[in-house]
Formats: structure tokens, sequence, C-alpha cells
């Protein structure tokens, strides 16, 4: 079986960091990389899982003291670009990196948030079913 390996921007998009912190971090030692026969540095997968694990690890153990406490562990911190509000429900969407999240709601629970574009949201996702394609 083949194990994939990454480009440093590659790692970087997967990551949800810039391409020169995955640089950073590799040159310090934190990120294993190695040259391929072109000079390039990439990530092993199983470098980078291992990485990606333990740098969200580190983001768990060190949040702020007034997050809130929740069994939700996909967060996606973002922008709100859209509140669309009817009658009863409404409609929230909110950009995270290169993912647009899209949140139907009751309008009671959008205006006691008091959501509006342009102010910072984190998306917490729960579901019985995540399905997982090959890219």
């Amino acid at each position: 079986m083949h194990m994939p390996s990454y480009s440093m921007g590659r790692a970087a998009r997967l990551l949800g960091v810039s391409a020169d912190t995955v640089r950073r971090w590799a040159d310090s030692g934190r990120l294993p990389t190695r040259r391929d026969d072109h000079g390039k540095r990439l990530v092993e997968g199983a470098d980078l899982a291992a990485f990606a694990v333990a740098l969200a690890a580190d983001g768990a153990s060190g949040g702020e003291e007034d997050e809130p406490r929740t069994s939700v562990r996909n967060a996606f911190p973002g922008i709100i670009t859209a509140v669309t509000l009817g009658d009863v429900a409404a409609q929230v969407e909110i950009q995270a990196g290169p993912h647009r999240l899209v949140s139907l709601l009751t309008r009671e629970a959008v205006e006691e948030l008091g959501l509006t574009v342009g102010m910072e949201a984190v998306a917490r996702v729960k579901a019985t079913n995540v399905h997982v394609d090959r890219v």
C-alpha cells in the first residue's frame, strides 16, 4: 500500500495554516519532512496525521477560560458571511478558512445570539452520519 506524501503547501491547507507556518514547524524539527528527487520538501502522510492530532490536542488543552465547554469536537471558527431571517427559521452562513458552513436554526436563536454579518462565530458540527470521500 502506497503511503501518500504532501507538499508543504498542501500540508498547510490540510492543517488550516499558512505554508510559512508549516515551513517554520519543519525548520524547527516539530514536523518531520524529507526531500524528493527534485529537492522539494515533503511530509509523509502518517507524520502529517500524527502532527495534526497533536496540534489539535495542544489547542484543546490551551483554550481560553471563557470558551464554552462542549462535547462537540468538530469546531470551525470563522466569520459570518450571511444571515437570512424568515418568520420562524433562519439561515446563517459561516466562512471558516476554505470551508463554507450553512446552519439552519430558529430566528429566535439568531436574535438571542445577536448574529450579524462580519461577526466572528464558531460552527460546531455533530452528526450521526459522516461520509468520507477519497480524494
